[in-house]
Protein backbone atom coordinates (compact mmCIF):
# COMPACT_ATOMS: atom_id res chain seq x y z
CA UNK A 1 0.00 0.00 0.00
CA UNK A 2 1.41 3.37 -0.97
CA UNK A 3 1.90 5.80 1.96
CA UNK A 4 0.18 8.91 1.12
CA UNK A 5 2.30 12.21 1.81
CA UNK A 6 0.81 13.73 5.36
CA UNK A 7 2.19 9.79 6.97
CA UNK A 8 5.60 10.36 4.88
CA UNK A 9 6.46 14.04 6.51
CA UNK A 10 5.25 12.52 9.71
CA UNK A 11 7.41 9.83 9.68
CA UNK A 12 10.24 12.04 8.57
CA UNK A 13 9.45 14.81 11.51
CA UNK A 14 10.05 11.79 13.85
CA UNK A 15 13.25 10.41 12.37
CA UNK A 16 14.68 14.10 12.43
CA UNK A 17 13.43 14.62 15.90
CA UNK A 18 15.38 11.27 17.36
CA UNK A 19 18.14 11.69 14.92
CA UNK A 20 18.62 15.24 17.08
CA UNK A 21 18.05 13.32 20.13
CA UNK A 22 20.79 11.28 19.21
CA UNK A 23 23.06 13.62 18.44
CA UNK A 24 22.41 15.70 21.44
CA UNK A 25 23.64 13.04 23.60
CA UNK A 26 26.87 12.22 21.54
CA UNK A 27 27.97 15.67 21.96
CA UNK A 28 27.15 16.50 25.31
CA UNK A 29 29.17 13.68 26.28
CA UNK A 30 31.92 14.89 23.98
CA UNK A 31 31.14 18.08 25.37
CA UNK A 32 32.35 16.34 28.70
CA UNK A 33 35.16 14.69 27.72
CA UNK A 34 37.22 16.00 24.89
CA UNK A 35 39.69 17.93 26.80
CA UNK A 36 42.77 19.35 24.66
CA UNK A 37 41.48 22.18 22.28
CA UNK A 38 40.68 22.34 19.26
CA UNK A 39 43.05 20.26 17.12
CA UNK A 40 42.41 17.35 19.58
CA UNK A 41 38.35 17.62 19.13
CA UNK A 42 38.73 17.17 15.12
CA UNK A 43 40.54 13.94 16.59
CA UNK A 44 37.47 12.99 19.09
CA UNK A 45 34.73 13.75 15.94
CA UNK A 46 36.92 11.21 13.85
CA UNK A 47 36.97 8.71 15.73
CA UNK A 48 32.78 9.40 17.15
CA UNK A 49 31.40 10.04 13.98
CA UNK A 50 33.47 8.88 10.81
CA UNK A 51 35.54 5.43 12.88
CA UNK A 52 32.41 4.48 15.43
CA UNK A 53 29.26 6.26 14.10
CA UNK A 54 30.16 6.22 10.21
CA UNK A 55 27.93 9.17 9.43
CA UNK A 56 30.35 10.64 7.60
CA UNK A 57 33.11 9.21 5.55
CA UNK A 58 36.39 10.41 5.80
CA UNK A 59 36.40 12.32 2.27
CA UNK A 60 33.48 14.01 3.69
CA UNK A 61 35.04 14.46 7.10
CA UNK A 62 38.15 16.78 5.56
CA UNK A 63 36.13 18.57 3.26
CA UNK A 64 33.77 19.66 6.39
CA UNK A 65 37.32 20.41 8.40
CA UNK A 66 38.71 22.41 5.11
CA UNK A 67 35.44 23.94 5.47
CA UNK A 68 35.59 25.05 8.98
CA UNK A 69 39.10 26.14 8.44
CA UNK A 70 38.88 28.00 5.91
CA UNK A 71 36.12 30.46 7.47
CA UNK A 72 36.37 32.57 10.81
CA UNK A 73 35.44 31.39 14.09
CA UNK A 74 35.75 28.45 16.14
CA UNK A 75 36.79 25.61 13.70
CA UNK A 76 35.66 22.69 16.02
CA UNK A 77 32.02 24.03 17.14
CA UNK A 78 31.69 24.70 13.55
CA UNK A 79 32.58 21.10 12.45
CA UNK A 80 30.42 19.82 15.03
CA UNK A 81 27.44 22.08 13.79
CA UNK A 82 27.95 21.09 10.29
CA UNK A 83 27.76 17.06 11.85
CA UNK A 84 24.74 18.12 13.59
CA UNK A 85 23.46 19.36 10.07
CA UNK A 86 23.44 16.82 7.73
CA UNK A 87 22.56 13.99 10.78
CA UNK A 88 19.97 15.63 11.44
CA UNK A 89 18.92 18.88 9.75
CA UNK A 90 18.68 22.28 11.91
CA UNK A 91 17.54 20.46 15.34
CA UNK A 92 20.53 18.50 15.11
CA UNK A 93 22.71 21.15 14.24
CA UNK A 94 21.41 23.45 17.29
CA UNK A 95 21.52 19.66 19.29
CA UNK A 96 24.89 19.36 18.52
CA UNK A 97 26.20 23.31 19.41
CA UNK A 98 24.62 23.14 22.43
CA UNK A 99 25.71 19.48 23.71
CA UNK A 100 29.21 20.63 22.79
CA UNK A 101 29.19 23.72 24.26
CA UNK A 102 27.09 23.84 27.55
CA UNK A 103 29.53 21.75 29.73
CA UNK A 104 32.57 23.82 29.49
CA UNK A 105 29.56 27.23 29.32
CA UNK A 106 28.66 26.06 32.80
CA UNK A 107 32.05 25.40 34.08
CA UNK A 108 33.59 28.83 32.90
CA UNK A 109 30.44 30.72 34.36
CA UNK A 110 30.57 29.08 38.17
CA UNK A 111 34.61 29.67 38.01
CA UNK A 112 33.80 33.33 37.20
CA UNK A 113 31.55 33.16 40.04
CA UNK A 114 33.66 31.81 42.62
CA UNK A 115 36.80 33.08 41.34
CA UNK A 116 36.26 36.89 43.10
CA UNK A 117 36.36 34.99 46.34
CA UNK A 118 40.23 33.81 45.67
CA UNK A 119 41.50 37.04 47.08
CA UNK A 120 43.67 34.87 49.69
CA UNK A 121 47.42 34.19 49.24
CA UNK A 122 46.11 30.33 48.32
CA UNK A 123 43.77 31.90 45.90
CA UNK A 124 46.36 34.29 44.16
CA UNK A 125 48.69 31.32 43.70
CA UNK A 126 46.04 29.17 42.03
CA UNK A 127 45.42 32.21 39.81
CA UNK A 128 48.72 32.88 39.22
CA UNK A 129 49.19 28.96 38.60
CA UNK A 130 46.13 29.51 35.89
CA UNK A 131 48.27 32.63 34.37
CA UNK A 132 51.47 30.36 33.58
CA UNK A 133 48.76 27.77 32.10
CA UNK A 134 48.10 30.40 29.45
CA UNK A 135 52.19 30.93 28.95
CA UNK A 136 52.62 27.18 28.46
CA UNK A 137 49.43 26.65 25.84
CA UNK A 138 49.72 29.68 24.05
CA UNK A 139 54.08 29.15 23.48
CA UNK A 140 52.21 25.43 22.36
CA UNK A 141 49.88 26.82 20.08
CA UNK A 142 52.24 29.21 18.43
CA UNK A 143 55.16 26.86 17.88
CA UNK A 144 52.19 24.33 15.99
CA UNK A 145 50.80 26.76 14.10
CA UNK A 146 54.07 28.34 13.01
CA UNK A 147 54.64 25.04 11.91
CA UNK A 148 51.42 24.23 9.96
CA UNK A 149 50.53 27.71 8.69
CA UNK A 150 54.19 28.84 7.76
CA UNK A 151 56.04 26.45 6.70
CA UNK A 152 57.68 28.76 3.89
CA UNK A 153 60.07 31.94 3.87
CA UNK A 154 57.03 34.10 2.45
CA UNK A 155 54.66 32.96 5.16
CA UNK A 156 57.00 32.89 7.72
CA UNK A 157 57.42 36.48 6.70
CA UNK A 158 54.30 37.90 6.57
CA UNK A 159 53.68 36.42 10.27
CA UNK A 160 57.31 38.38 10.90
CA UNK A 161 55.50 41.54 9.56
CA UNK A 162 52.49 41.07 11.06
CA UNK A 163 54.46 41.06 14.59
CA UNK A 164 56.49 44.00 13.45
CA UNK A 165 52.77 45.68 12.82
CA UNK A 166 51.13 45.02 16.15
CA UNK A 167 53.85 45.90 17.90
CA UNK A 168 53.94 49.46 16.45
CA UNK A 169 50.11 50.22 16.96
CA UNK A 170 48.54 47.37 18.91
CA UNK A 171 44.60 48.84 18.33
CA UNK A 172 41.91 46.43 17.25
CA UNK A 173 42.06 48.55 13.68
CA UNK A 174 45.44 47.67 13.33
CA UNK A 175 44.68 44.00 13.72
CA UNK A 176 42.04 44.35 10.93
CA UNK A 177 44.10 45.71 8.70
CA UNK A 178 46.97 43.46 8.97
CA UNK A 179 44.25 40.48 7.86
CA UNK A 180 43.16 42.12 4.73
CA UNK A 181 46.50 43.38 3.68
CA UNK A 182 47.91 39.58 4.05
CA UNK A 183 44.45 38.20 2.70
CA UNK A 184 45.84 40.79 -0.23
CA UNK A 185 48.67 39.35 -0.84
CA UNK A 186 47.95 35.67 -0.44
CA UNK A 187 47.35 35.14 -4.38
CA UNK A 188 51.11 36.66 -4.79
CA UNK A 189 53.24 35.21 -1.69
CA UNK A 190 51.34 31.96 -1.52
CA UNK A 191 51.51 30.64 -4.97
CA UNK A 192 53.04 27.56 -4.06
CA UNK A 193 49.49 26.60 -2.04
CA UNK A 194 46.89 24.68 -4.43
CA UNK A 195 43.71 24.30 -4.29
CA UNK A 196 41.87 20.67 -4.06
CA UNK A 197 38.55 19.67 -5.62
CA UNK A 198 36.31 16.42 -6.14
CA UNK A 199 32.95 15.64 -4.94
CA UNK A 200 30.92 17.08 -2.10
CA UNK A 201 28.27 16.74 0.62
CA UNK A 202 25.05 18.22 0.22
CA UNK A 203 22.80 20.26 2.57
CA UNK A 204 18.96 20.78 3.23
CA UNK A 205 19.16 23.88 1.64
CA UNK A 206 19.74 26.02 -1.54
CA UNK A 207 22.32 28.49 -2.30
CA UNK A 208 19.55 31.07 -1.59
CA UNK A 209 19.05 30.16 1.76
CA UNK A 210 22.92 30.02 2.24
CA UNK A 211 23.81 33.71 0.83
CA UNK A 212 20.96 34.90 3.58
CA UNK A 213 23.03 33.55 6.46
CA UNK A 214 26.18 35.50 4.62
CA UNK A 215 24.01 39.14 4.16
CA UNK A 216 23.31 38.40 7.91
CA UNK A 217 26.91 37.77 9.05
CA UNK A 218 27.81 40.92 6.69
CA UNK A 219 24.87 42.83 8.38
CA UNK A 220 25.57 42.51 11.61
CA UNK A 221 29.72 42.51 11.59
CA UNK A 222 29.00 46.16 9.93
CA UNK A 223 26.82 47.23 12.57
CA UNK A 224 29.77 45.38 15.43
CA UNK A 225 32.43 48.12 13.64
CA UNK A 226 30.67 51.16 12.86
CA UNK A 227 27.77 51.21 15.55
CA UNK A 228 28.82 49.67 18.55
CA UNK A 229 29.59 53.54 20.22
CA UNK A 230 25.67 54.53 19.52
CA UNK A 231 24.67 51.20 21.53
CA UNK A 232 23.57 50.35 25.47
CA UNK A 233 25.69 48.82 27.42
CA UNK A 234 24.42 45.63 26.79
CA UNK A 235 24.46 45.94 22.99
CA UNK A 236 27.93 47.23 23.62
CA UNK A 237 28.81 43.78 25.15
CA UNK A 238 27.16 42.32 22.25
CA UNK A 239 28.71 43.95 19.51
CA UNK A 240 32.21 43.42 20.87
CA UNK A 241 31.79 39.93 21.27
CA UNK A 242 30.31 39.74 17.86
CA UNK A 243 33.09 41.17 16.19
CA UNK A 244 36.13 39.17 17.70
CA UNK A 245 34.14 35.49 16.57
CA UNK A 246 34.09 37.34 13.00
CA UNK A 247 37.14 38.04 12.90
CA UNK A 248 39.31 35.37 14.46
CA UNK A 249 40.49 32.74 12.14
CA UNK A 250 41.40 29.24 13.04
CA UNK A 251 39.50 29.14 16.56
CA UNK A 252 41.45 28.31 20.07
CA UNK A 253 44.17 29.94 21.34
CA UNK A 254 43.83 32.53 18.21
CA UNK A 255 40.73 34.59 19.90
CA UNK A 256 43.17 35.34 22.60
CA UNK A 257 44.39 39.18 20.98
CA UNK A 258 41.16 39.73 20.04
CA UNK A 259 39.49 39.20 23.33
CA UNK A 260 42.25 41.48 24.76
CA UNK A 261 41.28 44.40 22.70
CA UNK A 262 37.00 43.79 22.89
CA UNK A 263 37.45 43.43 26.90
CA UNK A 264 40.67 44.67 28.76
CA UNK A 265 41.76 47.30 26.72
CA UNK A 266 38.50 49.14 27.02
CA UNK A 267 39.03 48.87 30.88
CA UNK A 268 35.98 45.99 31.22
CA UNK A 269 38.31 43.68 33.16
CA UNK A 270 41.88 43.62 34.33
CA UNK A 271 44.12 41.64 33.11
CA UNK A 272 44.94 39.77 35.89
CA UNK A 273 41.34 38.29 35.47
CA UNK A 274 41.95 38.01 31.93
CA UNK A 275 44.73 35.60 32.29
CA UNK A 276 43.07 34.05 35.00
CA UNK A 277 39.87 33.05 33.38
CA UNK A 278 42.18 31.96 30.02
CA UNK A 279 44.26 29.57 31.81
CA UNK A 280 41.21 28.17 33.95
CA UNK A 281 39.90 27.51 29.95
CA UNK A 282 42.80 25.11 29.56
CA UNK A 283 41.08 22.99 32.50
CA UNK A 284 38.16 22.51 31.34
CA UNK A 285 36.49 20.24 28.24
CA UNK A 286 34.78 21.38 25.18
CA UNK A 287 35.46 24.59 22.64
CA UNK A 288 37.73 27.51 23.91
CA UNK A 289 35.85 30.57 23.05
CA UNK A 290 33.28 29.83 26.20
CA UNK A 291 36.25 31.97 27.77
CA UNK A 292 33.30 34.39 26.96
CA UNK A 293 30.90 33.02 29.30
CA UNK A 294 33.61 33.83 32.25
CA UNK A 295 34.36 37.02 30.92
CA UNK A 296 30.80 38.21 30.62
CA UNK A 297 30.13 37.32 34.13
CA UNK A 298 33.68 39.37 35.18
CA UNK A 299 32.57 42.22 32.93
CA UNK A 300 33.08 45.95 34.86
CA UNK A 301 34.10 44.03 38.24
CA UNK A 302 32.02 41.14 38.47
CA UNK A 303 28.61 43.38 37.77
CA UNK A 304 27.86 41.47 33.94
CA UNK A 305 26.87 38.74 36.09
CA UNK A 306 24.51 35.72 34.22
CA UNK A 307 23.00 38.13 31.76
CA UNK A 308 26.49 39.32 30.56
CA UNK A 309 27.55 36.00 30.49
CA UNK A 310 24.70 34.08 28.26
CA UNK A 311 24.67 37.72 25.73
CA UNK A 312 28.77 36.97 25.68
CA UNK A 313 28.59 33.61 24.66
CA UNK A 314 25.67 34.16 22.41
CA UNK A 315 27.55 36.54 20.43
CA UNK A 316 30.92 35.01 19.58
CA UNK A 317 29.64 31.95 18.68
CA UNK A 318 26.58 33.28 16.24
CA UNK A 319 29.30 34.78 13.46
CA UNK A 320 30.84 31.69 13.21
CA UNK A 321 27.50 29.52 13.31
CA UNK A 322 26.13 32.02 10.41
CA UNK A 323 29.17 31.79 7.91
CA UNK A 324 29.66 28.19 8.29
CA UNK A 325 25.56 27.67 7.81
CA UNK A 326 26.29 30.22 4.33
CA UNK A 327 29.39 28.60 3.01
CA UNK A 328 28.11 24.93 3.22
CA UNK A 329 26.41 25.16 -0.35
CA UNK A 330 29.05 27.04 -1.71
CA UNK A 331 31.71 25.43 -0.65
CA UNK A 332 32.53 22.86 -4.04
CA UNK A 333 32.99 26.10 -6.01
CA UNK A 334 35.21 27.85 -3.07
CA UNK A 335 37.32 25.09 -2.47
CA UNK A 336 38.43 24.67 -6.29
CA UNK A 337 39.48 28.49 -6.21
CA UNK A 338 43.32 28.64 -5.94
CA UNK A 339 42.76 32.07 -5.15
CA UNK A 340 40.50 31.87 -2.42
CA UNK A 341 43.00 29.39 -1.16
CA UNK A 342 45.96 31.49 -1.60
CA UNK A 343 43.80 34.64 0.41
CA UNK A 344 43.41 32.05 3.25
CA UNK A 345 46.90 30.83 3.35
CA UNK A 346 48.20 34.80 3.83
CA UNK A 347 45.24 35.29 6.57
CA UNK A 348 46.88 32.01 8.40
CA UNK A 349 50.00 33.63 7.95
CA UNK A 350 48.85 37.01 9.50
CA UNK A 351 47.42 35.01 12.56
CA UNK A 352 50.46 33.05 13.46
CA UNK A 353 52.10 36.91 13.83
CA UNK A 354 49.07 38.10 15.48
CA UNK A 355 49.08 34.97 18.12
CA UNK A 356 52.74 35.16 18.52
CA UNK A 357 52.26 38.83 19.83
CA UNK A 358 49.98 37.89 21.91
CA UNK A 359 52.01 35.47 23.69
CA UNK A 360 54.15 38.43 24.56
CA UNK A 361 51.49 41.05 25.66
CA UNK A 362 49.54 40.01 27.38
CA UNK A 363 50.15 36.66 28.35
CA UNK A 364 54.23 37.00 29.45
CA UNK A 365 53.69 40.05 30.67
CA UNK A 366 51.24 38.92 32.85
CA UNK A 367 52.34 36.00 34.37
CA UNK A 368 55.85 35.91 34.22
CA UNK A 369 57.61 38.07 37.13
CA UNK A 370 60.58 36.29 38.10
CA UNK A 371 62.70 32.69 37.26
CA UNK A 372 60.65 30.70 39.17
CA UNK A 373 57.91 31.31 36.94
CA UNK A 374 59.97 30.77 33.74
CA UNK A 375 61.11 27.53 35.55
CA UNK A 376 57.52 26.41 35.92
CA UNK A 377 56.14 27.87 32.72
CA UNK A 378 59.73 26.16 30.83
CA UNK A 379 58.82 22.89 32.13
CA UNK A 380 54.82 22.50 31.34
CA UNK A 381 55.99 23.62 27.89
CA UNK A 382 58.29 20.94 27.59
CA UNK A 383 55.69 18.57 28.97
CA UNK A 384 53.33 19.34 26.58
CA UNK A 385 55.61 18.97 23.49
CA UNK A 386 58.15 16.81 24.53
CA UNK A 387 56.82 14.28 26.82
CA UNK A 388 53.09 14.29 25.14
CA UNK A 389 51.54 15.93 28.11
CA UNK A 390 47.83 15.86 28.37
CA UNK A 391 46.94 19.78 28.86
CA UNK A 392 45.45 18.58 32.00
CA UNK A 393 48.62 17.67 33.47
CA UNK A 394 50.18 20.73 32.44
CA UNK A 395 46.73 22.95 34.14
CA UNK A 396 47.55 20.71 37.29
CA UNK A 397 51.63 21.17 36.99
CA UNK A 398 51.23 25.28 36.85
CA UNK A 399 48.81 24.92 39.34
CA UNK A 400 50.43 22.90 41.85
CA UNK A 401 54.21 24.38 41.54
CA UNK A 402 52.35 28.04 42.06
CA UNK A 403 51.13 27.04 44.95
CA UNK A 404 54.80 25.33 46.49
CA UNK A 405 56.04 28.64 45.63
CA UNK A 406 53.66 30.41 47.64
CA UNK A 407 53.85 28.04 50.86
CA UNK A 408 58.15 28.34 50.29
CA UNK A 409 57.74 31.97 50.46
CA UNK A 410 55.53 32.40 52.97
Amino acid sequence: MAMNPSTMEARDARTLRGRAVEVALVFLRLGLTSFGGPIAHIGYFRREFVQRRRWVDEEHFAQLIALCQFLPGPASSQLGFSIGLLRAGWMGALAAFIGFTLPSALLMFAFAEVGSQLSGPWGQAVIHGLKLVAVVIVAQGVLGMARTLCPDRPRALMAAGAVAVIAFSPSAWTQLWVVVVSAALGPWACRQVMARSGDTFSVPYDHRTGTGFLVAYAVLLAMALLATPFLPPLGQIASAFYRTGALVFGGGHVVLPLLKQAVVDPGWITPERFLAGYGAAQAVPGPMFTLSAYLGDELHGGQGGALGAAISLLAIFLPGLLVVSGALPFWRSLAANAQAVRMLAGVNAAVVGLLAFALYDPVWIGAIHGSRDVAIALIGFVGLMAARWPPLLAVAWCVIASLLCALWGA
